[in-house]
């Protein structure tokens, strides 16, 4: 079951790996700077966590932002369920750290309307379970392939930007188990979420 929903995943992120690069040729404008935005997102620090985003769109392209980003939560019950394996296994997991590289594209200007995206990140996880003594963490690294809206509901260079992804996850160090309990690590992984930016 794994390998035939893994399959398709793969291919969308190829597919969006190689129309970045195409569209990054192609996207030759009349733009004359360099903007930048920057992005928070508003969920994580209702989660105990956080997230600051810089993303630049670059002198001569009207549809591409490129970014980097940090961020940290706990992970909701609701996340972790998504895995069967975790379902209600008394799991309590925490986003510990994760650095993220992000590529947009805005179909009708940046930071307007539609986009699409992909993401590549390094991610630190801390894992604890009901009634265990003590915590491990575990390293991976995700692909994404992301889109949303971005919404700008005042004159002004304030927007509002609600995405959902689904991506390609691998542990490359670290330790999933805890006592004698394996804490299941999906190769695939779903996330939804907004972003508060302001470009300046």
């Amino acid at each position: 079951m794994t390998t035939i929903i893994l399959k398709p995943v793969l291919k969308l992120l190829i597919f969006l790996s190689f129309f970045s690069v195409t569209v990054f040729a192609q996207d030759l404008e009349n733009n004359n700077k360099t903007q930048f935005s920057i992005e928070i997102d508003p969920v994580t620090f209702a989660l105990n966590g956080y997230a600051f985003h810089l993303r630049m769109n670059p002198v001569n392209s009207k549809h591409l932002l490129i970014g980097i980003g940090t961020y940290a939560m706990n992970m909701p019950k609701e996340i972790i369920n998504i895995n069967s394996k975790n379902k209600d296994k008394g799991w309590d997991v925490r986003l510990n750290q994760g650095y993220g590289l992000f590529g947009e594209y805005h179909f009708t200007k940046v930071n307007r309307k539609w986009f699409i995206g992909s993401q590549i990140s390094f991610q630190e996880y801390k894992i604890e379970k009901n009634n265990t003594i003590g915590h491990e963490k575990f390293q991976n690294l995700l692909f994404m392939g992301y889109g949303g809206y971005t919404w700008q509901p005042f004159n002004f260079d304030l927007y509002i930007k609600p995405w959902a992804g689904i991506g390609y996850t691998s542990k490359i160090s670290g330790n999933n188990n805890l006592s004698v309990f394996n804490y299941d690590v999906s190769p695939i992984t779903m996330f939804a979420t907004l972003h508060i930016g302001y470009t300046f």
